[in-house]
């Protein structure tokens, strides 16, 4: 009884420093195996970018988006490949490992013994997996620029968007791992990963699918991601980017809630 009722009786002052320091003993972990990791998840969306976005692009040709502006393929794609870049690295460090962390290492068992409270948990490990997501956002915009698909102007307007995806995604990623019960969960949310990435208007406009479909589209968090920084990228004009924004800070934040309510049950049974 007395476990469960300590840890509400600890004050949120100082809660961004115990934050910043479960972050830092990620960082202070590290091993240089680790870096390798980093960087297959920034190759594959260039990948991507190269085989579908140049490859198909010259066959498909140039696209007109539903304002009237006209881009090539390769300029369409690049961004949706920069949303799914900023998700797969949130998502991969806010599921796999951090149900690692909590479900068989019991990291958390011991950090929830200091005065560190399971939000301070779940907003230092997100604000970790921010730094890898926004390592693969920053080396995707320069590979934006050098091959001319988006300005300078934009890449630096489009970074912080990448960045709010990222933590939307990654605070999603925390929630749903705290209901994962073993590895082969994951199976599921590979499929569901991949899944938005090929209908969340990545290689075509959404107004492609049938109107039931696109409503489906419009609603997942992918498709706000990728018409967020795709606006930004191509210049397109309007309010609409506003509609994005709250859609992500909410996620966010519901994430964050369901998280650490979550990580309490789970430590303080």
């Amino acid at each position: 009884m007395v476990g469960l009722v300590l840890p509400r009786l600890v004050s949120f002052e100082g809660a961004p420093r115990r934050s910043a320091s479960v972050a830092e003993r990620n960082f202070t972990s590290l091993k240089s195996a680790y870096w390798l990791v980093l960087f297959s998840g920034f190759l594959e969306p260039v990948l991507y970018l190269f085989s579908i976005g140049i490859g198909v692009g010259a066959l498909v040709g140039d696209l007109t988006l539903p304002g009237g502006r006209v881009v090539s393929y390769a300029a369409f794609v690049a961004p949706a490949m920069l949303a799914s870049s900023a998700m797969t690295g949130a998502l991969a460090e806010t599921t796999f490992n951090f149900f690692g962390k909590m479900k068989y290492m019991k990291l958390y068992d011991g950090i929830i013994a200091t005065p560190v409270q399971p939000f301070e948990i779940a907003l230092g490990e997100l604000g970790w997996a921010m730094i890898r997501g926004s390592l693969y956002s920053a080396a995707f915009l320069v590979v934006m620029v050098v091959m001319g698909l988006t300005g300078v102007g934009a890449a630096v307007t489009a970074f912080p968007a990448a960045v709010l995806v990222g933590f939307a995604f990654g605070a999603l990623g925390m929630a749903v791992a705290t209901f994962m019960r073993s590895w082969q969960d994951f199976d599921l949310m590979g499929s569901a990963q991949f899944t938005l990435f090929l209908f969340s208007g990545t290689f075509v406009p959404a107004e492609a699918y049938p109107a039931v479909l696109r409503w489906v589209v419009e609603l997942t968090p992918l498709y706000r991601s990728v018409h967020l920084i795709r606006g930004i990228a191509v210049g397109a004009s309007g309010w609409s980017w506003l509609l994005d924004v709250a859609y992500l800070l909410v996620l966010t934040a519901v994430g964050l809630l369901v998280a650490s309510r979550r990580m309490g049950r789970l430590l303080y049974k």
